[in-house]
């Protein structure tokens, strides 16, 4: 498989070094396979998910917003993350072939997330 790494505007100055480094820590890799794989969460559900505290988790949320490889939305109080609509087709591979290879990273993120009992309407 080529892959053609190419800048965008929505990850400027993401190349494959920048990428491993942005996903080098456990916490942010399992939050990018997550939403990879549920297309969108919120920070309450990646807490569940993650059994990690608040704080914790947005912080490694705004690190991956930093690198470029996430993007939000608000709906009242909630923010919602979720892959950029722009993204260089590369990183989607690069999270594809994770997920397809290593899925077994977030198994008990998964079972958690299913299990979460408070998630009506899709907020928390």
């Amino acid at each position: 498989m080529t892959l053609a790494i190419v800048p965008t505007e929505s990850a400027p100055g993401l190349t494959p070094a920048r990428l491993l480094r942005c996903l080098g820590d456990e916490t942010r890799l399992q939050i990018m396979l997550l939403i990879q794989q549920h297309g969108e969460l919120c920070v309450c559900e990646l807490t569940a998910a993650l059994a990690l505290s608040q704080p914790k988790v947005s912080r490694h949320l705004a690190q991956l917003r930093q690198c470029g490889l996430l993007a939000d939305r608000r709906q009242g109080q909630w923010v919602f993350y979720q892959l950029p609509a722009v993204q260089p087709d590369w990183v989607r591979a690069v999270l594809e072939a994770i997920l397809d290879g290593q899925g077994s990273l977030i198994e008990v993120a998964r079972q958690r997330l299913a299990a979460m009992n408070n998630r009506p309407n899709r907020c928390c």
